[in-house]
C-alpha cells in the first residue's frame, strides 16, 4: 500500500504550514527539520501581488520576517478598534480571545467536519484509503479484500461530543478523501465524492442513537474528488467539480443514480497546469441562481435552464483555489422591513497564492508568501467591482468562519507554500476578527495565537455557545506522530472576544426551545437579560447555517440577520417578534442555529427549523 499511496504523489495536493517570524512558535520548524526553506520571493506590494511588484530573491528567509506593517491607510491593532460601533461594550475591546484544549486524541484527524442539529455532535472523518486511524471501530471490521481476507478495524469517522470531548466510531465503506458534504432539510447529513471507490459515491447519515452510514457508490455521474456542494432553494444540491471533472450535477434521491453529469466549460477554462480551481467557491444567491468561484474567475449559474447568466470582473492578483487555496465566505444577509426583490448579498475572498507554480516549486523548497489580500463582490448586482482590502498576514488554507455577531473569524492555514501534503511552511497560528461594516483599513483585529499549527487538512464548526471548534491537520501520506507537522488529534475551542468572561452576565438567555419557522411568517422568541430596558436598536437575531468544513472550503455557510419588529417585556423575560426570512432563496430550509445578540454579545443558539 505504501508503494500504491507513493506512486499517487504525483497527483497529491499540498501541504499549509505558516509561523509568525516575530513569533514564539517561529522555531517550530527549525526544531523539526534541519533545512526547511529554500529561495522566496518577497513581495513590495502591499497586497502581496504579482503586479508592480520588485522582486528579491533570497537563499534562505527563514530569519527575515514576511512584510505585516500597516499600509495605505491599514491599521491592525490589537485590542482598540475593528469593533462595529460606538455601542460596542467597552471592555470587549480589551480581551482578544482563548483558547482550550478540549481533547488530546478525536481518535480520527478531522479532514472534514460539521455540527449536526440536535444531537449537538460534531462528524469529523478523513480518508478510509491509509487503513489506520487512532481509534478502533467496536468489534467491527471492514473488508478490504474478499481474496486475502484483509481487513480493516480502524474507525475514519468518529461522532464528537462538543460537551463531554467523547467519540463514537463510525465505520465507512467507501473512501472520503478530499470529498464535500451539507445537510438536508431533517437535519441529516448528505456526504458526496471522495478517491477511487469513494469518488462517485453518496452517503447519508441521520441523526439519530445508532445510526450509521448508508452509502451508495454509484450515485453519481462523475468521480467528484475535490468537488464543493452546494444547497439551492428548492432544499436540492448541485456537486461541482473535482479533479478532472468540468463538470456539475444535482445529487439525485436517495438509492438513485446520475445517468450523466453537465458539462461545464468554465472548469475547464479556469483550470491551468496545477489547476488551482479545486473546490471551487459555491454560494446560492439571493435570486436563486449559484455564484461560482474558481482560479480567479466567477460566474452566476441559473440551477434551472442550466446556463450562465452573468460573468463577473476578474478577481486581480493571483489565484484562489485548490492548491493556491484561498478563503471564501458569504457575508451576512440583512433583512429589513421592506425587503427588495432580490437581497444584497456579499462575497469575499481572501488569500491564496500569486504564483500559478506555488505547488510545484513547494515540491523543490521554494515557499512562496501567499497572498495578503482580500476581494468583496456584490454578487446580487448587475455590474459589480471587486472592493480590495488588506488582511494583517498573509493566509493559506485558512478558515473564514461567520459568527453570530456578523463578524467573520479568520484562522488556521500558513503565511507560505501552497495545500498539499508537506508543501506549506510557517504556521499562522494568529486568528484575526473581521468586522464587514466598519471603516474600511480598521476592519482587522489580531486575537490571541494558538499554540498548535492547523496545517493541510485542518477544519473549523462554529458552535452553539459562540466558540469556534477547531481540529484537524495532517499534511501527512498516514497516521505519522513524529513528522516536522505531526498528524494532529488534539481538539480545541477558540473564544472570541464577545465571550470575555468579565462579560458573561451580560448575555442574553434564550427561553424557547427548538422552533419551527415558515418562510416571510412572524415568530416570537422570549429571552432573559441583566438589563431592565431592552431597546430594539441594540438587539440582532441571526440564523447560522452549520457549515461543512474542509480544506479552507465552508460549504453552504450562511448568516441571516433577521428583521426584528417589537421587543416587550413580559414579566422575568422578554419577548421579540421577528420575521422569518422571505423564501429558499434567501435561506435554504433545513436548521439553524439562532442566537439573539444584545449589544454585540450572543446568547447560546437554539436550532430553528424552516421550511
Amino acid at each position: 500500500m505504501v508503494t500504491t499511496l507513493r506512486s499517487l504523489s504525483w497527483i497529491l495536493p499540498l501541504l499549509f504550514v505558516a509561523t509568525f517570524a516575530h513569533d514564539p512558535h517561529h522555531d517550530f520548524e527549525i526544531n523539526n527539520q534541519n533545512k526547511i526553506l529554500g529561495p522566496h520571493e518577497l513581495f513590495g506590494d502591499p497586497f502581496g501581488n504579482p503586479f508592480d511588484y520588485k522582486e528579491k530573491r533570497i537563499p534562505d528567509d527563514r530569519d527575515i520576517p514576511i512584510d505585516m506593517s500597516p499600509k495605505d491607510g491599514f491599521e491592525f491593532l490589537p485590542v482598540e478598534g475593528n469593533q462595529v460601533g460606538a455601542d460596542q461594550v467597552g471592555k470587549e475591546k480589551k480581551y482578544r480571545g482563548r483558547w482550550e484544549l478540549v481533547s488530546s486524541n478525536s481518535g480520527v484527524s478531522a479532514m472534514h467536519s460539521i455540527l449536526l442539529p440536535n444531537v449537538n455532535k460534531v462528524i469529523m472523518y478523513d480518508a478510509t484509503i491509509w487503513h489506520i486511524s487512532n481509534v478502533k471501530l467496536n468489534g467491527e471490521c471492514r473488508i478490504l479484500n474478499d481474496k486475502t481476507g484483509e481487513k480493516d478495524c480502524w474507525a475514519h469517522s468518529v461522532l464528537f461530543d462538543i460537551e463531554t470531548g467523547q467519540t463514537e466510531p463510525l465505520m465507512l465503506h467507501t473512501d472520503t478523501w478530499c470529498s464535500s458534504g451539507g445537510l438536508t432539510l431533517d437535519g441529516n447529513f448528505v456526504s458526496t465524492g471522495g478517491f477511487q471507490g469513494g469518488a462517485n459515491t453518496v452517503r447519508y447519515l441521520e441523526t439519530c442513537k445508532g445510526c450509521t452510514w448508508r452509502e451508495y457508490p454509484s450515485a453519481l455521474a462523475a468521480p467528484r474528488w475535490y468537488s464543493t456542494q452546494a444547497e439551492l432553494a428548492d432544499g436540492g444540491f448541485i456537486v461541482v467539480g473535482g479533479r478532472d471533472a468540468f463538470s456539475y450535477e444535482y445529487i439525485p434521491p436517495e438509492g438513485q443514480s446520475n445517468a450523466k453529469p453537465f458539462f461545464f466549460d468554465f472548469l475547464r477554462q479556469t483550470s491551468n497546469k496545477e489547476e488551482n480551481n479545486l473546490y471551487p467557491f459555491v454560494f446560492l444567491n439571493t435570486d436563486g441562481n449559484v455564484f461560482i468561484f474558481a482560479n480567479s474567475r466567477s460566474v452566476l449559474l441559473c440551477p434551472k435552464t442550466n446556463t450562465i447568466v452573468r460573468e463577473f470582473p476578474e478577481l486581480p492578483g493571483g489565484h484562489r483555489n485548490y492548491p493556491a487555496s484561498g478563503m471564501s465566505v458569504l457575508l451576512p444577509l440583512i433583512l429589513t422591513e421592506n425587503n427588495p426583490e432580490v437581497v444584497l448579498a456579499e462575497v469575499m475572498i481572501c488569500g491564496g497564492s500569486a504564483h500559478e507554480d506555488s505547488y510545484s516549486k513547494a515540491e523543490q523548497h521554494i515557499f512562496y508568501s501567499a497572498l495578503r489580500d482580500c476581494g468583496r463582490l456584490k454578487i446580487s448586482e448587475n455590474n459589480p467591482v471587486w472592493e480590495k482590502e488588506l488582511m494583517p498576514t498573509p493566509r493559506i488554507m485558512g478558515d473564514m468562519i461567520v459568527l453570530p455577531t456578523g463578524q467573520v473569524l479568520l484562522l488556521n492555514g500558513a503565511m507560505r507554500g501552497a495545500s498539499g501534503w508537506g508543501f506549506a511552511r510557517e504556521p499562522n497560528l494568529e486568528p484575526v476578527i473581521y468586522t464587514p461594516n466598519a471603516k474600511l483599513g480598521r476592519r482587522f483585529r489580531r486575537l490571541t495565537s494558538s499554540s498548535i499549527p492547523r496545517m493541510y487538512h485542518s477544519s473549523s464548526v462554529l458552535l452553539p455557545d459562540g466558540k469556534v471548534l477547531v481540529a484537524g491537520s495532517n499534511t501527512n501520506n498516514g497516521y505519522i506522530y513524529d513528522a516536522m507537522y505531526p498528524t494532529e488529534l488534539r481538539v480545541e475551542k477558540f473564544s472570541p472576544p464577545y465571550l470575555d468572561p468579565a462579560l458573561e452576565a451580560n448575555r442574553p438567555k434564550i427561553v424557547d426551545d427548538n422552533l419551527k419557522l415558515g418562510y416571510g411568517k412572524e415568530f416570537t422568541i422570549k429571552f432573559t437579560s441583566n438589563e431592565p430596558n431592552v431597546d430594539t436598536i441594540d438587539i440582532m437575531v441571526t440564523m447560522y447555517a452549520p457549515a461543512f468544513t474542509t480544506h479552507g472550503v465552508s460549504m453552504n455557510q450562511r448568516l441571516i440577520s433577521l428583521h426584528v419588529t417589537k421587543v416587550e417585556k413580559q414579566g422575568s423575560y422578554n419577548e421579540l417578534v421577528v420575521e422569518a426570512p422571505p423564501s429558499g432563496a434567501v435561506a435554504p430550509s433545513g436548521y439553524y442555529q439562532l442566537y439573539v445578540v444584545h449589544k454585540e454579545l450572543p446568547s447560546v443558539s437554539i436550532w430553528v427549523q424552516i421550511q
